[in-house]
Parts: structure tokens; C-alpha cells; sequence
């Protein structure tokens, strides 16, 4: 109880350092922060369907999803799943995906861990009575994963790209130094990124253009391979580009791009490689054939657990326009680069004019692609311009 009041002490404290008037005015146009609520429980993502530009749905780590109209939070969940799950630490209740055609089928997933720790991706529809309430009878379990007696690195992540299919993101399977080599086994699905084709009557299907579709080396719904556990990938809404950030082992973080055009199968180096180096910590060589290296990375020094973001598209905050930006649970700077020529470019630290002052447990994008900070004390920011 202490932890969350002191978390909660801290997202206040943020919000009232973005209103601060005291000292020279920021330059017009440099980021802020706005403070929309501080009255969530353990939120560890948002999102928007397709083409909603009023309502901003809100993951809360225990079990509900949460409803943000007009940046008012509505009194009923939009799903209730406590029941169901087991939460606590990196397990439960961590992500939601609408479909591309969710103003036509009512389709979305979320990303949770159940009961008994296992990874599950369920389909749900919206009430046909209620657009702000889900319809929890029209469960339909798409896939689910065991995960062994480790309850860290259950990964979290669902987005659908814009080819139509729903992403996954699965860690490792937890335990330091990926104990089962999940990562690097190919017929695991832990460690993994998964491709998979949801538009079916029920479950999924593999898309025919997966890189291992019909190999029979490896699982075919894997799109790429060697993730310890990726906390938030996303992809660029105008170029298509899918970054990752991935969490380090004990030594480095790292973010991993890959352009739109690539026909997946990457491998993305861990157990092999934390970052740009060979693992464990001393190894003198390691075999790197095949392995993609991240465009980005930084040290435990520095922080100590990455939190993916977006390319900002949005249009109110032009300073920010094209730049990828990420933060660290541990230190919750922000940061940002811009992918150019196959590298990070253009680095730039914000944390200045968007640090919210406690963990960040996610980024999260609106139906007009305007980007928001989550906390896991309980606060949502928006990044705004300053007038």
C-alpha cells in the first residue's frame, strides 16, 4: 500500500511540475505533458479502435479494461477479466488489439495471464446494446501458451500491422539467461514474435506469407525470433516500419527496427546477444551469422528495463514529428531517435519536458495518432505543445 501511494504522490507531483508557471515560459510548441486522470489502478497500455478519435481504452493490470470518453473515465468497465487472470509482478492483464474492421465486426483481443500463468490471447465482441461494454460471453481463446514455472517475461504486446494481421509479442519464459533457450528454439513460441491470420470464424489460421509458413524448421506462425521480452513494439502508422523494444538481461537495452518491406524470419540474437554484445557478460566471440543487431541500445547504468513507444504522427506536436520516442521503467526518461538509412539518427532527450515522475509502463496512441504516457501509479498524461 505504501508503494502505490508513494507512486500516486509522485504522478501528482509530475502533473503539478507540467503547470508549473514559475521561471521563463518554454519556447511555443516545445512538448508538455497533460495530465488527463491519476485515478487509474496499475494501467499497462491504451489504445483506440480504428477511427474513434472520442474514446481512449485504458489496460489496467488487475483485470479491466477502462473506458476514457472525451477524457472523462466512464464508471462501468468496458471488460472485467479478474476472475480470470492471475496478476502481480509481470503477470496479468496486458494488452488490448481492435480489429482493423471493428466498426463492422465488433472483434478485439486482449493479452493476459491466466490462472494458472499461462499466456492466453483471447477474442471478445463488443455488446451489440452498449458500444462501451464488451459482450464477456463472446470469449474465444485464439491461442494460448504454456509458460513455465518462471512468472516474469510473459512479453504482453498485441497490434494489428498494417497488412491486417495480429502481432504478438511473447518473452522468453522467464529466468535469467533464458534457461530453456526459448529464444533460439524455433519450434518454441516463447521468445518469440508471432504472425498470426485472425480473421477467421474462430482462432487463427497462418498467414501463407510467414516466413516459415511451410518450413517445417520452425513454427509457423513465428515472424521473428531471439526476444528476451519485448515491452512494447509498435508499428510506424505511415511507413510501416515495426520497432521493438526489447528488455535486457542485466547489462543493455535495446530497440530493434524492421523496415515494412521485410519478409520477416529475423532473429534478433537473444541468447547469443544482449544488445550489440555476445552473452553471457566476458564471452569473447559468439557466433553472429544471421543475427540482426538492434539499431539502438544503452546501458543498466543508464536504466534498467526499456518501455517501447511510437513514431509520433500526430499533428499538435510538430517538434516531435517522425521521432520514435521510448522511456525506462526504472529512470522514465524519454527519448527519442529518428530512423533513417538503417540506423537511429537524430537522438534527442526530452526527459526535461516529459518525464511524469514515476514508472512509465507504456506509451500509448489515439485515433488521431496523438501519443499519451502511462504510469503504473495511475496516471495518464497526454504530450501536448505548449501554447
Amino acid at each position: 500500500m505504501r508503494t502505490i501511494i508513494l507512486l500516486l504522490t509522485a504522478a501528482v507531483l509530475a502533473a503539478s511540475r507540467c503547470s508549473d508557471t514559475d521561471g521563463p515560459p518554454p519556447p511555443p510548441g516545445t512538448p508538455a505533458l497533460h495530465l488527463v486522470t491519476s485515478q487509474l489502478s496499475s494501467p499497462v497500455y491504451a489504445t483506440s479502435p480504428p477511427g474513434d478519435t472520442l474514446r481512449l481504452f485504458v489496460v489496467q493490470q488487475g483485470g479491466l479494461v477502462r473506458v476514457l470518453r472525451r477524457d472523462t473515465l466512464l464508471g462501468t468497465p468496458f471488460l472485467d477479466l479478474r476472475g480470470k487472470i492471475d496478476a502481480g509482478g509481470e503477470r496479468g492483464l496486458l494488452s488490448l488489439a481492435f480489429h482493423p474492421q471493428y466498426g463492422a465486426n465488433g472483434r478485439f483481443y486482449v493479452y493476459f495471464t491466466d490462472s494458472n500463468g499461462d499466456i492466453r490471447v483471447v477474442r471478445y465482441l463488443v455488446s451489440a446494446a452498449d458500444s462501451n461494454v464488451a459482450d464477456e460471453a463472446s470469449a474465444d481463446t485464439v491461442l494460448k501458451v504454456a509458460h513455465p514455472g518462471q512468472s516474469n517475461h510473459n512479453g504482453g504486446q498485441l497490434q494489428f500491422g498494417p497488412d491486417g494481421k495480429l502481432y504478438a509479442g511473447l518473452g522468453d519464459g522467464g529466468g535469467g539467461g533464458d534457461p530453456d533457450d526459448n529464444g533460439q528454439d524455433r519450434h518454441a513460441l516463447l521468445g518469440k514474435i508471432l504472425r498470426l491470420d485472425v480473421d477467421s470464424a474462430s482462432g487463427y489460421t497462418i498467414p501463407t506469407n510467414n516466413p516459415f509458413a511451410t518450413d517445417t524448421t520452425a513454427a509457423p506462425e513465428i515472424w521473428a525470433l531471439g526476444v528476451r521480452n519485448p515491452w512494447r513494439f509498435s508499428f510506424d502508422r505511415q511507413t510501416g516500419n515495426l520497432y521493438i523494444a526489447d528488455v535486457g538481461q542485466g547489462a543493455w537495452e535495446e530497440v530493434d527496427v524492421q523496415a515494412a518491406a521485410s519478409a520477416g524470419g529475423l532473429n534478433y540474437g537473444w541468447v547469443i546477444m544482449e544488445g550489440r554484445h555476445c552473452y553471457p557478460p566476458g564471452t569473447a566471440n559468439c557466433n553472429q551469422t544471421g543475427l540482426t543487431l538492434p539499431v539502438l541500445e544503452y546501458d543498466h547504468p543508464t536504466g534498467c528495463s526499456i518501455t517501447g513507444g511510437y513514431v509520433y504522427r500526430g499533428s499538435r506536436v510538430p517538434a516531435l514529428s517522425g521521432q520514435y520516442l521510448y522511456s525506462d521503467y526504472c529512470t522514465h526518461f524519454v527519448r527519442s531517435f529518428v530512423y533513417s538509412g538503417g540506423q537511429a539518427t537524430a537522438p534527442h532527450d526530452w526527459t526535461a519536458e516529459l518525464d511524469p515522475g514515476s514508472q512509465v509502463s507504456s506509451f500509448a496512441q489515439d485515433g488521431r495518432g496523438e501519443l499519451y504516457i502511462v504510469t503504473l501509479g495511475g496516471g495518464l498524461f497526454r504530450i501536448v505543445a505548449t501554447p
